[in-house]
């Protein structure tokens, strides 16, 4: 084995017995031992990669902050609505600096650390231990605003949220001094998020995640037409005016716009299951009818954030 093999079949090990001593954090944690994510299957958002792939510098050229005068960040905070890419972007990161990945769900945390009795002590002095051993990772905290978060139901005012929110800020500054560790968090809700998140030493670089309407949707749509096409090892879309459907609806954010186009090969996949008539390519129109089904859903259903997943 290489180098790069060793180190990430060293981060593996290392988090299987760790995640056995940590269940609460186990079960809201996935660790990616070599992240493949790059700027060519991000949509846009240039500003924001330039930025945060820049942070990369703070493992692979540390001599470069030296030679002006500067250091790096302690830690990144990523904001933009849920489905922007935060989290791509920060699997970008770990690819470009070339360390393991470990994405960590605040939201599902902080019910497992509730459901657990709160016993936070071991689970810090386990997470201390880990960050000590583990050879470069990149830590993602997806979502420190984790009480306004849909994935709990959203503004749950029943959970302790000062002392878990006190708990988190000791798992980041537990992570912020590793040499060896980028640590990187997001938040849906900046208007509300606690100013001690972006102190000195935590978060104090703010990165706003915000895609370019229409052109940022426009050009991951194409990434992941692109990508649907290869898995199927031949072409699925027709002649399709992109830049005419997502002008159409600029409610969505990019993770919905991602859902829609799967949906409209979901239903191409439905028709061909038939066995009837040949079916044909996604067009413009297939594109559209789709985007019609998900306003009249949306109507029905309580109002939300925009939400979805970019990846």
């Amino acid at each position: 084995m290489n180098d790069a093999q060793i180190r990430q079949e060293r981060s593996q090990n290392l988090w299987n017995s760790a995640a056995r001593k940590m269940p609460a954090l186990a079960k809201a944690a996935t660790l990616i031992p070599a992240p493949s994510v790059d700027g060519s299957q991000i949509g846009g958002l240039a500003a924001a990669q330039d930025e945060v792939l820049t942070y990369a510098c703070a493992l692979t050229n540390p001599e470069v902050y030296d030679r002006w005068g500067t250091f790096p960040p302690s830690g990144i905070l990523l904001i933009g609505e849920a489905g922007s890419g935060k989290r791509l972007l920060a699997e970008a990161l770990a690819t470009r600096a070339q360390t393991a990945f470990l994405g960590i769900e605040m939201p599902r945390l902080a019910l497992e650390v509730v459901h657990s009795g709160g016993q936070v002590g071991e689970l810090l002095k386990e997470w201390s231990q880990l960050l000590d051993d583990m050879p470069p990772t990149t830590v993602f905290f997806n979502e420190l605003e984790f009480f306004q978060t849909e994935e709990i139901g959203s503004r749950r005012t029943d959970l302790p949220v000062g002392p878990i929110m006190d708990f988190f800020m000791e798992l980041i500054d537990r992570t912020a001094v590793e040499k060896e560790i980028l640590a990187v968090g997001s938040t849906s809700h900046p208007g509300t998020l606690r100013p001690a998140f972006v102190a000195p030493g935590r978060f104090e670089r703010v990165v706003e995640v915000q895609a370019i309407f229409p052109d940022d949707i426009v050009a991951a749509l194409e990434i992941h037409a692109r990508a649907a096409a290869k898995r199927a090892g031949r072409e699925l879309f027709g002649d399709v005016d992109w830049k005419d459907v997502v002008s159409r609806f600029r409610e969505p954010s990019t993770g919905d716009w991602i859902h829609l186009l799967h949906g409209a090969l979901r239903r191409k996949a439905r028709h061909d299951c038939g066995g009837g008539e040949e079916v044909g390519l996604v067009t413009t129109d297939d594109l559209l009818e789709e985007v019609d089904r998900f306003r009249r859903t949306r109507q029905r259903m309580p109002r939300r954030e925009a939400s979805g997943t970019y990846l």
